[in-house]
């Protein structure tokens, strides 16, 4: 299993950390933002495809600010399978 830790940019969690097991999501766990809102997206991505949760919350943002949480964990999923292919 794969650990990648993410600072966010742009938004009001300050950091991400996803576990990533040969691609699928096994964990999120964000610090900051709106916890409850973030513990549900945590629940809904949990056991999906690193790449199918990319490809939903890419582009979504908050009010008026050009990114949101959703966006920065997708940046982080892709983060985190870059580097589990790397460790392969």
């Amino acid at each position: 299993m794969t650990t990648y830790t993410y600072y966010p940019k742009g938004t009001c969690s300050k950091q991400m950390e996803v576990d990533l097991e040969d691609g699928v999501i096994k964990d999120v766990r964000v610090l900051g933002g709106c916890n409850g809102n973030l513990q549900g997206i945590s629940s809904l991505v949990r056991g999906m495809k690193a790449t199918d949760a990319i490809e939903r919350m890419r582009g979504i943002r908050c009010g008026f600010k050009p990114t949101s949480c959703p966006d920065q964990l997708s940046i982080a999923l892709e983060k985190a399978l870059e580097k589990e292919k790397d460790a392969k």
